[in-house]
C-alpha cells in the first residue's frame, strides 16, 4: 500500500510525465521537427500510463492529496484511458501517414486522453467538470480535423452541439450541488450531514441533469445521432471514442452514486437505457457497414452499462466499461481487414441446426435463471440473468448450432467455454480489487427492475416474431425504422471523399 508521502511523490511524477507528453505533442506541431520524431513522442507518451500502472499496483483504498482523490478506481481509469491512447497513437504512426493533419492528431490524442485521466483522478467536482469539458472539446476537434471534407465538418457540428448540451447539464448539476452543500469535494459532499441538506426535488433535478450529461456521450437514444454521424472520422478517432469516451458514463455515475437512491430519475435512466439496448442491437443486426455495425453494438453495450449503474451494480459496470473499451478498440483498429462471410446452411442441415438451437436456448435459460436465483434479492441479478441468457443463446446459435459439421460445433463450444472462463477470472479479479472502494449501492424499487426486464424481454420476443415473419408488414416497418435510426443525415454521407481529387490533381498527399 502507498503511504501519503509516496502517493504524493507518484502523483507528482505522474503529472510531470503528463506535462512532458503534452509539450512533446505541441512541439511536434512545429514543421521544423522531422516526422521521424513521432517515434520519440510515442515513447514519451508511454511514460504516464507506466506511472499510473505502478500507482495502481500499490494504491490504497482512499487517499486525498489536495485536489486529487487517489483511490483504486481513480488510478485504474487513468491507466486505462492513457493506455488506450498510447495504443491508438502507436497505430496512427503508419495508418495516418501522409494525412495533412498528421501532426495535429498526435497532439490532440495526447491532450484529450490526459484531460480524461485528470477528470477521474481529481476529487474536486469543479476540476472534474473543466477536465471533462476539455476532453469533449478535444474529441470534437479530432472529428473535425479533416475540415476539407464536408462530411466530417457536418459530423463535428452535430457532435459539438450535443457535447455542449451534455457539458452544460453537468456544470449546472455540479454548481447546484456545490451551492446546496457548500462543498466541492466528493468526500465532503457525500456525507450524511451534507446529503441531508438536499431536499427531494433538488436531488431529483440534479439527478436528471447528471443523467442527461451521461446519456449524450454514451450515445443513448434519443441522443445517439452524434455517434452515427462520426463514423466518417478516421478509424483511430472512432476507436478512442468507443473505447475511452462513450463509456465515461459508468465512472461518472459511480462517483455520484450517493445521489441515486432508486428515485424517479433512476427509473428514467432505466427506461431510456433499456430502449437503447434494443435499438443498438437492432442497428447492429440490420446494417452491413462494419463501422456502423460497431456503432450499434456500442449503443447497446453502453445502455446495458447504464442499466447496471441504475440498479446499483457499479463494480460490474466498471468491469463492463473496461472490457468493452479494450474489445471495441481492437475491433476498430482491425476494421480495415474485416470481411464478413455469410454462409447459408443447406436444407439438409436446417432440421439438425434447429434442434441444436432448441438445446442452446434451454441451456441459456437454465444458466440465466440460475444466475438470478443465486441472489434473487439483488435487482441487478434479474436483468443481468435475462441478458446473460439472451447472449448465450445468440452465441450458441452462431458458434454451435450453425457450426461447420461436428468439428465446427466442438470448436464453437470450446470458444464459448474459454470466453466464459476468461470473463469469470477477469470479473473475479476486478471485484476483489475494487470491493473496498466506497460505492453507495442502493437497491432500486422492484417495479423499476421489472420494467427494465419487461422492456428487454418484449424487445427479444418482438425480434423473434418478426424474424419468423419476414414477409409481414410489421417486419418491413420495423426493419426500415431501424435502418433509418442507424443512417446518418444526407449532409453526413458521401460515397467518396471528393476533396481528395483536388489534392491528387495537384500531386498532393
Amino acid at each position: 500500500m502507498l503511504t501519503s508521502l509516496n502517493a504524493s511523490v507518484l502523483l507528482t511524477i505522474f503529472f510531470i510525465t503528463i506535462v512532458i507528453a503534452a509539450l512533446s505533442g505541441i512541439i511536434f506541431l512545429n514543421k521544423r521537427i522531422p516526422i521521424a520524431y513521432v517515434r520519440i513522442h510515442i515513447c514519451i507518451v508511454a511514460l504516464p500510463p507506466i506511472v499510473a500502472f505502478i500507482a495502481l499496483i500499490f494504491a490504497s483504498n482512499q487517499m486525498e492529496a489536495g485536489l486529487w482523490y487517489l483511490d483504486m478506481l481513480a488510478w485504474l481509469m487513468a491507466f486505462f484511458v492513457l493506455f488506450i491512447g498510447l495504443i491508438i497513437q502507436r497505430y496512427c504512426v503508419r495508418y495516418l501517414s501522409g494525412d495533412r493533419s498528421y501532426r495535429k492528431y498526435f497532439t490532440l490524442f495526447t491532450l484529450t486522453t490526459s484531460f480524461a485521466a485528470m477528470a477521474w483522478l481529481t476529487g474536486d467536482i469543479r476540476v472534474m467538470v473543466v477536465s471533462w469539458g476539455c476532453t469533449l472539446v478535444g474529441l470534437t476537434l479530432l472529428i473535425s480535423l479533416t475540415s476539407a471534407w464536408r462530411v466530417t465538418r457536418a459530423a463535428a457540428v452535430v457532435t459539438g452541439k450535443l457535447f455542449f448540451l451534455s457539458w452544460i447539464a453537468l456544470a449546472l448539476a455540479v454548481v447546484w450541488l456545490g451551492l446546496l452543500t457548500g462543498e466541492w469535494h466528493y468526500t465532503t459532499i457525500f456525507t450524511e450531514a451534507h446529503l441531508a441538506q438536499i431536499n427531494a426535488w433538488s436531488k431529483f433535478g440534479i439527478n436528471l441533469l447528471i443523467i442527461l450529461a451521461v446519456m449524450i456521450p454514451a450515445a443513448q437514444w434519443p441522443f445517439h445521432r452524434w455517434l452515427i454521424e462520426s463514423v466518417a472520422a478516421p478509424t483511430p478517432v472512432s476507436a478512442i471514442m468507443h473505447a475511452g469516451i462513450v463509456n465515461a458514463g459508468g465512472i461518472m455515475l459511480t462517483r455520484f452514486s450517493p445521489l441515486f437512491n432508486g428515485d424517479i430519475a433512476t427509473i428514467v435512466l432505466l427506461v431510456f437505457a433499456s430502449i437503447s439496448v434494443l435499438i443498438g442491437a437492432g442497428i447492429s443486426l440490420v446494417h452491413v457497414d462494419y463501422k456502423r455495425l460497431l456503432v450499434g453494438s456500442t449503443i447497446g453495450q453502453m445502455g446495458f452499462m447504464l442499466i447496471q449503474c441504475a440498479l446499483g451494480a457499479y463494480i460490474p459496470a466498471i468491469i463492463h466499461l473496461i472490457l468493452h473499451g479494450l474489445f471495441k478498440a481492437t475491433l476498430f483498429l482491425r476494421s480495415g481487414s474485416a470481411v464478413r462471410h455469410f454462409n447459408v446452411p443447406s436444407r439438409a442441415n436446417e432440421r439438425m441446426s434447429y434442434l441444436w438451437i432448441i438445446i442452446g436456448r434451454g441451456l441459456a435459460l437454465a444458466i440465466g435463471l440460475g444466475f438470478w436465483l443465486s441472489a434473487p434479492e439483488q435487482g441487478y441479478r434479474l436483468v443481468s440473468g435475462l441478458i446473460l441468457a439472451w447472449s448465450l443463446s445468440v452465441s450458441w446459435t452462431q458458434l454451435v448450432a450453425f457450426g461447420e459439421g461436428r468439428f465446427g460445433r466442438i470448436i464453437g463450444l470450446f470458444v464459448l467455454i474459454v470466453v466464459g472462463a476468461v470473463y469469470y477470472l477477469v470479473h473475479h479479479f476486478f471485484s476483489g480489487a475494487l470491493h473496498n472502494v466506497a460505492f453507495y449501492s442502493t437497491q432500486p424499487p422492484m417495479f423499476a427492475v421489472v420494467i427494465a426486464a419487461l422492456l428487454l424481454l418484449f424487445g427479444s420476443l418482438m425480434s423473434t416474431w418478426v424474424a419468423r415473419n419476414r414477409s409481414s408488414v410489421a417486419f418491413s416497418i420495423l426493419y426500415m425504422w431501424i435502418v433509418r435510426l442507424g443512417d446518418a443525415k444526407i449532409e453526413s454521407v458521401e460515397r467518396h471523399p471528393n476533396y481528395l481529387k483536388s489534392y491528387l490533381s495537384k500531386g498532393g498527399h
